[in-house]
């Protein structure tokens, strides 16, 4: 008797659930006509996208006895932090990685497992669906705190892009042909990712994987496509050029004929031989990219770097939506000043976030870069930089629902600080890097304009005494010398 009420009462359950999320997200993202450095949604309002990610946040990784990823906890923190966006990591193989040589282990895989010869290989013509279940929970839930998810479909960490002795992924991948039953896989065994003269993993020339690649596309997009906060991203660092393009149109070719679309995402290369371009982002089919410094330091040691996204981002001039992520330009890294010279620029910044440490005693040979003498390490989740690089994830998004984000414009000319995001003669942002002096271009302005100073290190707000004229320039003061500062001027 318990049991029949319970399948009556389920239903309602589902049902309820289902109005839970529809009041959260007010239909799928997508490029906002109005101002296409972010995207909108039915709501017609611009929408920042900011938040950290971290790279257990959906498979479990470690050694047995390792404790398990506090998503719940995750979840809470991002909360906590006015955060709206996640990148959820996937990872492809079944154990290792190239930043440390203890044998961790990656789960849930999405195919089935079967014994041959005493050995254990995937089958990849069935799904393991326990991994399809927790992917579509693990959305659901970021949905009910009201996160948007990017979906990481391929991963190119998954090959041993350190060349870490001992640890290589592709030893323990499905694609393996030693791992699997179905013999994919030749055309890549024995690969390098960064020798031009191998077909690679992630490449068009990668024989009958290519196949097994799009089939789980098509089973994560069929999976994940009714919920309104999912994006797609096609591979964390590596992957060729024309290869992301293909996988990108196979996601649209894919949702063509189901109910709703979701944005699309390419991230950089990074390490991959011959060099991926920020220019191969924007030419693109994508809807949003996440660049990296060009020219890129890891090809031209000591260049003169001209896209800095660490430290002076270029203006966004509105042809796609950028997710400027801390993952592709130090890895580890970042400072609470990025945060705010990205949002004034027209990007979305995101932070990956050491929330629990990489699994393994990591190689500080290879990993050097990570760690700091005498100090903190920077995989440590209390390393002094990242709590205020999450608070100020949460100061810039206050502000991006509070102005009319879609008439917003990154007007460097409008301030001698550089840092302008401004509706003119509405509504301007401006930050200032140091404390000091700025002088304002308000000629195109009109009438009375609200002063209000916050002070992102104290995360305090002064109101102006006085209000602002516009029609000239104006020369304006911080009111605080011992940090960075933001000015907000609104019409009265």
């Amino acid at each position: 008797m318990k049991m029949t009420k319970f399948y009556l009462i389920l239903p309602l359950l589902l049902l309820l659930q289902w109005v839970a999320n529809a009041q959260i997200f007010n239909g799928t993202l997508r490029i906002d006509p109005k101002n296409p450095r972010f995207f909108t949604d039915n709501s017609g309002k611009a929408i920042l996208l900011t938040g950290s990610h971290t790279w257990a946040n959906f498979q479990d990784i470690g050694l047995p006895n390792d404790k398990p990823f506090d998503w719940k906890g995750y979840l809470e923190m991002l909360k906590t932090n006015n955060h709206n966006f996640i990148r959820l990591w996937v990872w492809e193989q079944a154990k290792k990685a190239s930043w440390t040589q203890d044998e961790i282990v990656f789960s849930p895989l999405p195919y089935q497992t079967v014994q041959q010869n005493g050995k254990t290989k995937y089958d990849l013509s069935k799904w393991n669906e326990a991994y399809f279940q927790r992917l579509r929970q693990r959305v659901t839930e970021a949905g009910q705190y009201g996160f948007y998810v990017s979906v990481m479909l391929f991963q190119g960490w998954s090959q041993n892009k350190t060349r870490t002795p001992h640890a290589d992924p592709w030893e323990f991948h499905p694609f393996n042909p030693a791992n699997n039953i179905n013999g994919v896989g030749k055309a890549v065994e024995n690969h390098h990712e960064d020798d031009e003269r191998k077909p690679t993993l992630h490449s068009l020339k990668n024989g009958d994987v290519l196949a097994h690649q799009e089939a789980y596309v098509k089973k994560v997009v069929e999976t994940l496509n009714d919920l309104d906060n999912v994006l797609y991203e096609i591979l964390n660092e590596g992957g060729l050029k024309d290869w992301q393009y293909h996988i990108i149109n196979q996601v649209k070719k894919v949702e063509t004929n189901l109910p709703k679309k979701h944005p699309v995402g390419m991230s950089h290369a990074i390490a991959l031989y011959p060099p991926m371009l920020n220019e191969d982002l924007w030419n693109s089919p994508a809807d949003w990219i996440s660049p990296t410094k060009e020219p890129n330091p890891w090809f031209y040691p000591g260049c003169t770097v001209l896209d800095d996204y660490q430290n002076d981002p270029p203006a966004n001039m509105g042809n796609k939506v950028i997710i400027n992520d801390t993952d592709h330009l130090w890895g580890h890294g970042g400072n609470p000043q990025w945060v705010w010279k990205s949002f004034l620029r027209g990007l979305n910044p995101v932070f990956m976030d050491p929330w629990q440490n990489l699994a393994g005693r990591l190689d500080k040979e290879k990993m050097e870069w990570m760690f700091i003498k005498g100090g903190i390490a920077k995989d440590d989740r209390n390393y002094p930089d990242w709590e205020p690089i999450r608070q100020n994830m949460g100061y810039i998004r206050r502000y991006a629902e509070r102005m009319n984000l879609a008439k917003m414009i990154p007007q460097n000319e409008l301030s001698s600080t550089k840092y302008c995001l401004a509706n003119t003669g509405e509504e301007y942002l401006i930050y200032f890097p140091q404390n000091g002096t700025a002088t304002l271009n308000l000629r195109a302005a009109k009438g009375e304009f609200e002063v209000e100073w916050f002070i992102p290190m104290l995360n305090r707000t002064l109101k102006g005494a006085e209000s602002v004229k516009g029609g000239d320039y104006v020369v304006l003061t911080a009111p605080f010398s011992a940090a960075d500062v933001v000015l907000y001027l609104k019409k009265k």
